[in-house]
């Protein structure tokens, strides 16, 4: 929720996690209420513009770039040669965009629950949104558990849940029934990444049980991968990435040195060092 006891702030208070986070606005772009959320868009003074969803931080156009490059191209260099990938969620089209780097990708499918998310990025967050018409794209404005139950098995090579927080609409994308969805459709190579909140305040909860239900499900290799990101929670974020057969230690490490596409922060090095376990997190983790 926010707390707008003054009018150039946007301030959101992170459920009972008592911690919060503030940016100073200098105007209200944009508002509206679509048939999932209310969505709302601010110019700040140090982070560009702002996007909120019924509240909550999504983005801005300073460190979106973190997130984005972070639940993609590890588990695109991690994969010996991914094709078809699948993005439930993501309708800023920031995460579709950095997918959409990679030359070897054929087909791009976005699958957003809320078509409106998607129109208000193309308006207010163009750069993110540069390759919606790229060929390889195609988007689904629907339910993602639903499409992944219709999806024929072992069709995909990664799926990436770039979804909100597990409350709502989300809560199901969190979820072993789901996870075994995702396997079901995944070819025997396949990976599944899925942002997996704050390590420092979720790895006992969320990323715990998200670990054990991918295990529960047939994935034979999870890992939590923690990043920067100044937006959320504690200023720590993390994905977690399961595998049906690839050992995720493992990279193509000349690959993602010599990349044929910018980025603003993944690297091998990066990447490298995003698979180092801080020992709370080790520790939360050892019984799975």
């Amino acid at each position: 929720m926010n707390d707008t006891t003054s009018s150039q702030w946007i301030i959101e208070k992170f459920g009972n996690e008592g911690t919060s986070f503030g940016l100073e606005v200098s105007e209200q772009l944009h508002e509206e209420r679509s048939e999932y959320q209310f969505i709302e868009v601010y110019q700040t003074k140090a982070f560009g513009k702002l996007m909120l969803l019924d509240g909550c931080v999504m983005l801005t156009d300073r460190d979106n770039f973190l997130y984005h490059e972070m639940i993609t191209h590890p588990a695109l260099f991690c994969h010996p040669h991914p094709q078809r990938v699948v993005i439930i969620g993501g309708g800023d089209c920031g995460t579709l965009k950095e997918v959409l780097k990679h030359p070897n990708i054929t087909h791009a499918w976005q699958i957003e629950i809320d078509e409106r998310v998607t129109r208000v990025s193309e308006q207010f967050f163009p750069d993110l949104c540069e390759s919606n018409q790229d060929s390889r794209a195609h988007f689904y404005f629907g339910d993602g558990v639903e499409w992944i139950k219709s999806c024929e098995a072992e069709t995909i090579d990664i799926i990436i849940i770039d979804s909100t927080d597990p409350v709502g609409p989300a809560a199901g994308l969190f979820s072993e029934a789901f996870y075994r969805e995702c396997h079901r459709i995944l070819k025997k190579d396949g990976l599944i990444v899925q942002q997996s909140e704050s390590p420092l305040l979720h790895a006992d909860t969320i990323i715990k049980n998200m670990h054990s239900d991918m295990r529960k499900v047939g994935f034979c290799h999870s890992i939590t991968l923690p990043f920067p990101q100044p937006v959320y929670p504690t200023g720590w974020w993390s994905v977690t990435m399961g595998s049906k057969a690839i050992n995720p230690h493992e990279f193509r490490t000349i690959d993602a040195e010599n990349k044929p596409f910018e980025t603003r922060y993944y690297n091998a090095a990066i990447h490298q060092a995003a698979l180092a376990q801080p020992e709370f997190l080790q520790a939360a983790l050892k019984d799975i």
